[in-house]
């Protein structure tokens, strides 16, 4: 700081310079950016003298020390230094600096605020004390950060935390153009993402009960006309995004729009701006981010791939065509390449065990190993006298001493486990010595500190199929095992029993002075198992022999010129791998003096295996770049380290790409403390091959270091391109020295036949030799494959007699034999035909300003494999200081950079809090259980970025139009084929008794009021299972004469006049309806509103009224103050309401003259209800139609007045209305009936009341049974005992307007099969707006079966959900991919005709193929009610006729694509049977990449993907595919559910879902009929009203 503090500078500019070299530290900007800013700042207060050119130093401190400025740019980084590049780094800017003149925009997602900000720590986090140390734990681990520079950095609260991105380098000033540019173009604020409020639940129909969060299942907030009330004055349709699609036809069905109103309906909050009936684009938030979307994806990245697959029913990849453009390899081919011949060490052991015996005879005072501590303890030397002394004493208790002399528990040849921490080299020496003696073999593994430590169980399956009943261990690592209550060591989960042997010399006996072990000559025994853990996270054995162990010491000795006596210094793990080789074996055989440096004290004092090699004079160092870097990092606060004495350094990971700028750096920094370029010497090693390759200490007879400067594109292709144009793409390796003594090397293709590669292509190192590992212990198969490897050339003949093993390594052998690494096997990615290092994509990342973002650089990278491909995710751990728009920028640059690097997508980009992914035991990330939660959504990010748009490349052909083959043609295609016309007709209509021979209802109710006065036609069950009132025959025609009388008196009506039903489920409702029959009036029943949603539900009540004419409400007081009431009046001006009657009091004296209806064709009541498409439509229901509709219904389910049915449906519209209110007084049976609003308290009180009152025959809604399988799957067995019994039931009928809901179904039968109910009595009905009821099938069990009309019992079919996209209907077997169970609709009602035809083309279809269903019947109804008549809707929907055949009969078209089956069931008159098989509304069907999608099959799926999903919806907007998730969860595992929607989205249906919204539970409207209210849920999203957890814009 000389140089400035010699100037005169103000007080801003020396607050600038400060933040430059943070900068600088920091990684923000270049050392090239560094100096042109510092000049600019200090050029105006520099001395000029004339004649002389100013000149600013270079660095703060001196303008010459380069190892000054190396440690000032890295003093205070938190970067994983292996894979810094300051070439790579400028490459990755300059990428970004590209990509900025694309404005890519990554849309920020909408997150509540109690998710935002959400740490797992504090903002200042002392340095993680388990980060970065294991070589293959985290790829992009971090170096440690000094105690001192953290607690600096919190006190004096770096501007980098603080403040925003506002770096002054040119790479960094790019990226913040960048991210200003993309919120500008798109005018995102800062904080856009979090202007989203909180809205209480009870807006989307949701209350809290006794603390519990219930979804009404009602019409309140759903039923809204929006869809079908569309402006005049609408904006465009949408832009259409797919545009490799040509427009599709619409098809040919026109649904009724109910009205067309002067006033607009009301809206949602703040929507008035919104019209979505027809896809009109939204005035919110929302709805612009989605169109920023739709703008981002117009766009696309790169073209897609011609690697299509077809979309057919064996899904046959197309041959992927030849690309010119694709870099081939063109060299000579390769060849084995021999090493330097092994020299015979002149006396030599014969064996580890006779060089232990050797150096404890004539050496006992020579040091062995010298443990160094970090805790301030003197170092502890164990000698050779005491390492034999005490491995003698080992060995004879391991043999002698464990169990009986009769039964000892080892014998020679059996495996022991050694867990050693790894702060005590000294006691795991004498141990794996021991073993040696006692001939076992050892097998270490890590300590395990935690019942669930990642990969822990793998580690016991390993030591499970070794046979490990023995684990050695030392006396101060089994007081820190975890204990169970007992005291004994817990029982860790997959491992075997174990017994722990302390290996201290206090707990052994002491062996006789005759015991003597026999000292072997090495042979081909196991000597040791070193495990491995694989990509999939599962962990392999390689058993080394003798034999094997005694040649790899030899050719290390050789290659390293150990000597007797020389002392080397390990800083790496001493249990395996290098450390193993070179510290525990190669150093007993030549008497070596080892000092161990343990990872605790690097943590403290990064420089001390420095200091110990001046200190002992150490030849030899064996040390990772992750050491070289934290030397680098703490150099500045020790300037008298003596590195003169070593001659070899030893890089353990020299073979990683990315360990070379950590190797030139250090050489540059302490060149000037004797360390000589020749003595880095980074080697390449494997456990199935040990030690590779070594690049020796240089000398003049040596060669030099090579380099090769890459191209990283062609690498990909697995093809060897020296880059000579300074690309951006380019990857540097640097030469791992020449093969092993006595070994020969070749490289063959990684995959299929082992055939050598060509000089310039990628393939993987096999090593022949004594020195390699034998085979996966007990893995015979796994074991040839990588053990027994016969390289061919490419004439098909052997390369070489000798067999290879698969080193795992890829790289290729370069001039004069030296071997070059790409990277791991294991870390490879194949995406798109391409190959991608995962280590490469990390070094990539981790360029793009990681300090202000990742954790210590804590990054790891997989590949998942999406829709027959793999897909790179990237997960890193965030800083607890980073701001949540930050770390989006961060990512939206990581995406550019990898693009413009690697020219690859990443499919994922998941963030996760500081310190909680898993780790290995030397505190890197843990892969394969990183991996597995990502798989399981357990992963629990704090921001994510999905990018399926860009990287799903191979999605099916989109579907083409194909020229409509006409109706005729058709028909004559099916007659040729054998195939009948798929049409069915119900029995007919007979058998006329005595309440048949009325035509209209209010006779029939007259007529059984006088016959039989006292039968009880209703019976009302109240919320706690009682009776709470009943009507009979006489009560209920009384009660409606004296409603007549209220309407003729007060409200003067006349004939005709439409009156409203607002009342809640009951009796009143019932009398208010035949009482408007009474006086001639029109009754519309309608929901009440709800009194704690009141703003809501009620203005559907006045939109039901205005668009029904109504001129009249009927309800009772409690409603009528209710609609009274202030929160009311709010919502609707208590004034613009029609006259209302309050019921509560009727007059006292009858009608004098009841109405007599003339016409059957005339008007009963009108059928409002709200479709799942959200069309809210009234029919007209004549009196013949009601007449033959009740006449149906009680022939099918033999109905009369001794029969008893419990009916539990909403009382409002459709069937439900049907069985609720006439169905009793036309047949005379008794109901029963149960509010389903009362199952919200009581939800057992539907079956309760069907045990109780010993009904036979029941009927229900989905969400009735819905409910029931929800709350009461834990409460069988108690209400069981309560005597609960539903033996009795033998018809339970399922009433909806949908596709039968299979698993629902079969998973309520399987709960209450315990109490009786049998599966065969639970049926389905289906009817729609045309027609109340199509399909009824009651069963009936017992001897009624054989005498019923019922007829066979439903059945079920699978169909191929792919043909269905194509309008094709194709049987499958249960099981078999993709497939899709329909269940019946139930049994064809009598007076029914059916037919399928084409929507499009209104021709007949054939058996088996899917079209819509048309139905004749006279219990049609009528048409829809419209305010002026729309005479075009009416016939089209009530009038259809046929184009081809039958074209005079006239159907209705009920808007549900279907098809009929014939099957080999045969009904009760001996006919064989037509099943009907309902697939969904033709409404709902989404058109996506010309295929036909219906909403429940994406939703099924979804369901299934995650278990905290309890329900889901589907939609699309603009073409982009909408999901909307509610979590039954922690707010904070939301983003968990993101990947796992996209991922089983596009496995299943080939979609790639643009928006995912995550809310809470009951949030997704459903009707009263449990059917989802998608159309309105849509509304509500884009209008800002669901209050989500979470929406993620899917890029």
């Amino acid at each position: 700081m000389a140089d400035r503090d010699s100037l005169p500078l103000p007080l801003e500019v020396r607050a600038r310079l400060a933040e430059l070299e943070l900068e600088l530290s920091e990684g923000d900007i270049t050392q090239k950016g560094y100096e042109k800013k510092r000049s600019k700042l200090l050029q105006p207060y520099l001395p000029h003298t004339p004649g002389v050119e100013r000149h600013v130093p270079v660095t703060p401190s001196s303008s010459s020390s380069s190892s000054s400025r190396y440690q000032r740019r890295r003093s205070n980084g938190t970067r994983d230094e292996r894979y810094r590049s300051d070439v790579h780094s400028e490459a990755v800017q300059a990428a970004l600096e590209r990509h900025s003149e694309r404005k890519m925009a990554v849309l920020l997602p909408s997150k509540r605020r109690s998710l935002i900000g959400q740490t797992s720590m504090d903002t200042y986090t002392p340095p993680d004390s388990s980060s970065g140390s294991d070589a293959e734990g985290s790829l992009g681990r971090a170096g440690g950060v000094s105690v001192d520079s953290w607690i600096s950095r919190a006190l004096h609260a770096s501007p980098s935390t603080s403040s925003s991105s506002s770096s002054h380098s040119n790479s960094s000033a790019n990226a913040a153009r960048l991210a200003e540019t993309n919120m500008h173009s798109f005018n995102l604020g800062p904080m856009s993402h979090l202007s989203l409020k909180r809205r209480g639940l009870r807006e989307m129909g949701v209350s809290a009960e006794n603390g519990i969060v219930i979804r009404h299942s009602a019409d309140y907030q759903s039923d809204r006309p929006w869809s079908s009330l569309d402006s005049e004055d609408s904006l465009s349709a949408p832009p259409d995004i797919t545009s490799y699609t040509s427009d599709p036809a619409p098809i040919f069905v026109q649904r009724p729009q109910v009205a067309i109103l002067t006033k607009p309906p009301p809206k949602y909050g703040n929507a008035e701006l919104m019209e979505t009936g027809d896809g009109v684009p939204v005035s919110s938030r929302v709805s612009a981010k989605i169109q920023q979307l739709v703008n981002t994806l117009k766009r696309p990245k790169r073209k897609p791939l011609r690697e299509f697959f077809v979309e057919d029913f064996d899904e046959l990849l197309e041959v992927q065509p030849f690309d010119p453009s694709v870099p081939h390899p063109e060299g000579a081919e390769s060849t084995v390449m021999q090493g330097e011949e092994l020299d015979r060490l002149k006396n030599c052991p014969a064996s580890l065990e006779a060089a232990l015996l050797r150096w404890g005879a004539i050496a006992p005072k020579a040091p062995c190993l010298t443990t160094m501590h970090g805790s301030g303890k003197p170092p502890y030397t164990l000698t050779y006298g005491k390492l034999w002394s005490r491995s003698l004493k080992l060995a004879y208790n391991l043999l002698h001493k464990l169990g009986t002399k009769q039964e000892p528990i080892l014998h020679p040849g059996d495996r022991v486990a050694l867990v050693y921490p790894n702060n005590d080299p000294a006691a795991f020496l004498v141990a794996f010595c021991g073993c040696l003696l006692a001939e076992v073999v050892p097998v270490p593994i890590e300590v395990p500190l935690t019942k669930k430590d990642a990969g822990s169980q793998q580690i016991g399956f390993l030591l499970g199929s070794c046979g490990v009943a023995v684990a050695l261990t030392s006396d101060a690592c089994h007081k820190g095992l975890p204990k169970s209550t007992s005291g004994d060591v817990m029982q860790f989960k997959g491992w075997p029993k174990l017994l722990w042997v302390l290996t201290d010399s206090r707990h052994l006996s002491k062996p006789p002075r005759e015991y003597f072990p026999l000292i072997k000559d090495a042979n081909n025994d196991t000597a040791y198992i070193e495990y491995k853990t694989c990509k999939d996270g599962s962990v392999l054995g390689i058993t080394v022999t003798r034999m094997a162990m005694l040649t790899h010491c030899q050719t290390l000795t050789q290659t390293c010129g150990y000597s007797e006596a020389e002392t080397i210094i390990n800083v790496l793990d001493f249990k395996k791998g290098i450390g193993l080789w070179h510290s525990v074996q190669t150093s007993v055989l030549n008497m070596l003096h080892v000092v161990s440096v343990p990872y605790a004290l690097m943590k403290v004092n990064p420089l001390s295996w420095i200091q110990m090699i001046g200190q002992y004079k150490a030849k030899v160092a064996c040390v990772k770049s992750r050491d070289l870097h934290w030397a680098l990092m703490a150099h500045k606060d020790h300037i008298d380290s003596n590195m003169s004495s070593l001659r070899m350094l030893l890089i353990a990971d020299g073979s990683n790409p990315w360990s070379i700028s950590s190797c030139d750096a250090f050489l540059n920094v302490f060149q000037n403390m004797g360390l000589r370029s020749e003595v880095i010497c980074p080697c390449a090693s494997s456990p199935e091959a040990l030690t590779v390759a070594v690049r020796r200490s240089q000398d003049s007879s040596c060669k030099l270091a090579g380099r090769g400067v890459l191209s990283m594109m062609n690498l990909s292709h697995g093809v060897i391109r020296v880059d000579t144009g300074e690309k951006l793409s380019v990857l540097t390796l640097q030469d791992v020295g020449t093969p092993m003594p006595g070994a020969m090397v070749c490289v063959v293709k990684p995959e299929g036949v082992p055939q050598l590669c060509k000089t310039d292509e990628i393939g993987e190192i096999c090593v022949s030799s004594v020195a390699t590992g034998t085979s996966y212990y007990g893995l015979a198969g796994m074991s040839k494959n990588t053990f027994e490897v016969s390289p061919v050339s490419c004439d098909g003949g052997l390369a070489s007699e000798c067999l290879f093993v698969r080193s795992g390594l890829l790289g290729f052998v370069g001039p004069g034999g030296m071997v070059f690494v790409s990277g791991p096997l294991e870390g490879l990615m194949q995406v798109g035909g391409r190959k991608h290092n995962a280590d490469d994509i990390i070094a990539t990342a981790l360029a793009v300003e990681p300090m202000k973002f990742i954790y210590r650089g804590r990054t790891v990278v997989f590949s998942v494999t999406v829709l027959y491909d793999e897909r790179i995710v990237l997960v890193a751990e965030q800083r607890p200081d980073s701001t949540e728009e930050e770390s989006y920028q961060w990512m939206s640059r990581v995406l550019q950079a990898i693009d413009g690097i690697h020219q690859v997508g990443v499919y994922c980009l998941a963030l996760v809090p500081a310190n909680t992914l898993p780790k290995t035991p030397l505190g890197g990330i843990h892969l394969s259980e990183t991996k597995q939660l990502f798989l399981e959504g357990a992963l629990h990010p704090c921001s994510i970025l999905m990018c399926p748009h860009s990287c799903i490349t191979n999605l099916p052909k989109p579907r083409q139009k194909q020229p409509e083959v006409g109706p005729a043609s058709v028909m004559v295609g099916n007659l040729i084929a054998g195939k009948r016309m798929a049409q069915a007709s119900g029995r007919d209509l007979s058998n006329i008794d005595d309440s048949e021979q009325f035509l209209f209802l209010s006779d029939v109710l007259q007529w059984r009021a006088q016959t039989t006065p006292d039968h009880i036609l209703y019976t009302l069950i109240n919320s706690r299972g009682t009776i709470g009132s009943s009507l009979t025959c006489l009560q209920l025609h009384k009660r409606a004469e004296k409603i007549a009388t209220l309407l003729y008196e007060r409200g003067q009506l006349r004939d005709g006049d439409h009156v409203a039903l607002v009342y809640p489920p009951g009796l009143d409702l019932i009398a208010a309806f035949y009482g408007c029959l009474y006086a001639g009036c029109i009754p519309i029943t309608v929901r009440p509103p709800h009194p704690q949603n009141i703003s809501t539900t009620l203005p559907t009540v006045k939109m039901i009224l205005e668009v029904s004419r109504s001129v009249c409400l009927m309800t009772t007081q409690t409603i009528s103050k209710l609609l009274r009431s202030k929160d009311a009046s709010v919502a609707v001006d208590f004034k613009s309401w029609p006259p209302i009657l309050e019921t509560d009091d009727l007059p006292k004296r009858r009608c004098p003259l009841l109405y007599k209806p003339c016409d059957p064709e005339s008007l009963v009541y009108l059928d409002f209800s709200v479709s799942t498409t959200g069309m809210l439509a009234g029919v007209q229901m004549s009196h013949s139609g009601t007449s033959a509709l009740c006449r149906s219904v009680k022939l099918q389910c033999e109905l009369y007045p001794s029969r008893e049915v419990a009916v539990c449906l909403d009382p409002y519209c459709g069937l439900g209305f049907v069985l609720w209110c006439l169905c009793s007084v036309y047949a005379g049976q008794q109901s029963i009936l149960i509010s389903p609003m009362d199952l919200e308290v009581n939800p057992a009180l539907w079956l309760q009341s069907v045990s109780h009152f010993k009904v036979r025959d029941t009927f229900c809604s989905y969400s009735v049974m819905e409910l029931c399988t929800r709350s009461l799957s834990s409460l069988t067995d108690s209400l069981k005992a309560r005597g609960l019994d539903l033996t009795r039931v033998r018809s339970c009928v399922v009433v909806a307007e949908e596709r039968p809901r299979v698993s629902l179904t079969q998973s309520f039968c399987k709960l209450f099969k315990d109490v009786g109910l049998h599966p065969r009595a639970v049926s389905t009905a289906f009817g729609c707006r045309v027609n109340l009821a199509i399909c009824l099938q009651p069963h009936r069990l017992g001897k009624l079966a054989e005498q019923g009309t019922s007829g066979p019992d439903p059945t079920t079919v699978y169909v191929d959900m792919r043909a269905l996209r194509h309008d094709r209907v194709r049987l499958v077997e249960r099981g078999s991919p993709h497939s899709l169970p329909l269940m019946e609709s139930g049994k064809i009602l009598p007076g029914v005709r059916i037919i399928i035809a084409n929507p499009e083309t209104k021709g007949p279809i054939g058996d088996s193929h899917l079209g819509e269903i048309w139905v004749q019947s006279p219990q049609n109804a009528s048409g829809y009610f419209t305010v002026f008549g729309e005479e075009n809707v009416r016939s089209d929907h009530f009038g259809a006729r046929l184009s081809f055949g039958d074209t005079q009969t006239v159907w209705a078209r009920t808007g549900y694509l279907g098809f009929l089956r014939r099957t080999d069931l045969t009904d009760a008159n001996g006919e064989r049977h037509d099943a009907l098989y309902v697939v969904g509304a033709l409404d709902e069907v989404m058109e996506l990449r010309g295929m036909k999608y219906h909403p429940i099959d994406i939703e099924t799926s979804i369901i299934r993907a995650h278990r905290n999903i309890t329900e889901c919806a589907v939609f699309t907007w603009t073409n982009l595919l909408v999901v909307v998730v509610e979590l039954d969860g922690s707010e904070h595992e939301a983003l968990d559910l993101v990947p796992m929607v996209t991922n089983v989205v596009l496995e299943e249906h080939y979609l790639i879902v643009g928006v995912v919204v995550v809310v809470d539970t009951g949030i997704i409207p459903i009707n009263s009929r449990g059917e989802k209210q998608r159309m309105h849920l849509r509304d509500g999203f884009l209008a800002d009203q669901l209050d989500p957890i979470y929406v993620a814009y899917n890029m």
